[in-house]
């Protein structure tokens, strides 16, 4: 299959994965209405085409938290990305650091913090979840500063997992999962011997590191369920406050005044984000979020965004909106099923250019030019 757009990633990695992991990448929660909105809001935004604006020196560099990268981009947390590719956590930070930009690991993922940071060139972030053991919390964040981590992406919008019905209908939960999973994966025997032989161990190896046995995918679901603890509140994360001493960013706002609390609270930035349609569908998008959330307490801390990113110009689009960064989740994980680390700098690749191309014809040469002024909202 020949790959000439970000959106030919999600064909390519339909055809190659077992349907169980493919939907897992590709679901969102109940009839998935949000997941729906997040790409259909954002690519509904006009662009202001702008036109002999003399556009020389145009750079897509930028700062956050105090680092420079090459672009406005990170690659936000995606559980079990190791099922995805061989070893995929280490392909994508890989490819994340050949093209300067930051690269998060999952709480969840297949290879662990030490073994990804140890084979990536840059220090990578680290994405934790608020759990019932708390005693899981403290280590995990004791051994990403051991591993060289400085930020800290802490996911609060998931007190309890949303119900993802395709999950249920695939094979990745529910009754006779296991065998279900078996099938698909014989119909796949490219991913099966890459990654199902050739990439093992299959587990959780941040859990697994600290639990002392493997949790595997058999495990996966249930863990997540019996962990995630729906009592936490914001004093409950003061301890990790004072604990992390690096950015800590909040990731899952879609209210301005939760946003305000995350001021209150010390965050240095946030993620506004609806967990990419994965948890309660029927909220808004991010597309529809960002704007106020952003004029809200876009001068008191770094506002990044989520959900729905599909192109450069999306993008651009989430920059005028108020973002000063964008996550990419699911346009990364196809990617990273369709071609490993090549993939995922190829992918790299065609956004820069779209990004060029909205860039120079919306009038702007620098990232800091990009603002609500190169939109059409009235439209």
């Amino acid at each position: 299959m020949i790959i000439s757009s970000a959106a030919d990633f999600r064909e390519a990695a339909r055809r190659k994965l077992p349907r169980f992991l493919f939907d897992y990448i590709d679901g969102g929660s109940y009839v998935e209405h949000t997941l729906k909105a997040n790409s259909a809001d954002l690519a509904n935004i006009c662009l202001r085409q702008r036109v002999l604006k003399n556009i020389t020196n145009l750079s897509l560099e930028t700062e956050l938290f105090g680092q420079k990268q090459a672009m406005p981009i990170v690659f936000g947390p995606v559980g079990l990305s190791g099922m995805f590719a061989r070893r995929g956590e280490v392909q994508v930070a890989k490819a994340a650091a050949n093209k300067g930009i930051p690269f998060t690991l999952s709480t969840v993922s297949v290879c662990s913090m030490e073994e990804v940071a140890a084979q990536s060139s840059q220090p990578i972030w680290f994405q934790l979840y608020v759990l019932k053991d708390r005693g899981f919390m403290k280590n995990a964040l004791e051994r990403a500063q051991a591993a060289g981590i400085k930020n800290l992406v802490f996911t609060v919008d998931m007190p309890i997992p949303g119900a993802r019905y395709r999950d249920a209908h695939s094979g990745m939960s529910g009754r006779y999962s296991a065998p279900r999973r078996i099938l698909q994966a014989m119909t796949k025997p490219a991913w099966a011997f890459d990654v199902g032989i050739n990439g093992r161990p299959h587990d959780l190896g941040n859990v697994s590191a600290y639990l002392g046995k493997a949790i595997t995918l058999e495990d996966y679901i249930g863990w997540l369920g019996k962990n995630f603890d729906a009592s936490i509140s914001w004093s409950d994360l003061e301890w990790v406050r004072e604990f992390w001493k690096g950015p800590m960013i909040i990731k899952g706002i879609l209210d301005p005044d939760d946003a305000r609390d995350a001021v209150k609270f010390g965050a240095d930035g946030i993620v506004v984000s609806n967990h990419g349609g994965r948890q309660l569908d029927g909220v808004l998008s991010t597309a529809k979020a960002l704007p106020s959330i952003a004029q809200a307490v876009g001068s008191d801390l770094t506002v990044l965004a989520d959900s729905g990113v599909r192109s450069g110009l999306d993008v651009v689009r989430m920059l005028a909106l108020g973002a000063k960064g964008v996550l990419l989740g699911r346009a990364a994980a196809y990617a990273l099923a369709t071609n490993g680390q090549q993939g995922v700098e190829h992918l790299l690749d065609i956004f820069a250019q779209e990004m060029r191309v909205a860039m120079t014809l919306t009038g702007v040469t620098t990232i800091a030019q990009i603002d609500e002024t190169i939109l059409n909202l009235k439209v």
